[in-house]
């Protein structure tokens, strides 16, 4: 047996194995970390460079963008309950500015109802975004909110027709 040949192979096979682990190793923790929700003082700083070019609103949603050129996207609620999505380069320069369509399937809430709703949703939470209000077609529900926390967690709460909370479940 020739273990001068045999040794040789156990190197290239190895380091075949270490390298492969490491091109797989670096494609899965860049994937990891690929994360397209932007938080902290960076969701904060692109977020008011958003609601600044639209003249006033909410900040619902920071994302980093994949298009090319772009480099976040950000839904706004304006104070009218209409929304816009911006989109804003590395500078923080407004490409593009689309008010979303209006969901045609749902009436819009009256404000006074709105405001019960999202206030009872937000006690519920322990604060955040309302990224949605509306009266439900569930039995015994009469309104569904979504909630984001302070923490991203974003929470589905449903209310009664006197808003009091029926149920709050966290999105996976």
């Amino acid at each position: 047996m020739n273990t001068t040949k045999l040794r040789s192979k156990r190197v290239i096979v190895t380091t075949a194995a270490v390298a492969a682990l490491a091109v797989g190793g670096g494609v899965w923790a860049t994937a990891a970390n690929a994360d397209p929700d932007v938080s902290g003082s960076d969701r904060d700083r692109v977020g008011n460079a958003a609601v600044q070019a639209v003249g006033g609103g909410t900040v619902l949603d920071v994302e980093a963008s994949d298009d090319q050129g772009e480099a976040y996207e950000v839904e706004v609620r304006k104070q009218d309950g209409s929304e816009v999505d911006v989109t804003l380069d590395k500078d923080l320069k407004v490409l593009t500015q689309q008010a979303e369509a209006a969901d045609t399937g749902d009436a819009a809430l009256p404000d006074a109802e709105r405001t019960s709703a999202e206030k009872a949703a937000l006690d519920a939470v322990g604060g955040g975004t309302v990224l949605d209000a509306e009266k439900s077609d569930d039995q015994g529900v009469a309104y569904e909110v979504e909630v984001r926390a302070a923490d991203n967690t974003e929470w589905n709460v449903e209310l009664d027709a006197a808003f009091k909370v029926l149920a709050k479940n966290a999105d996976d």
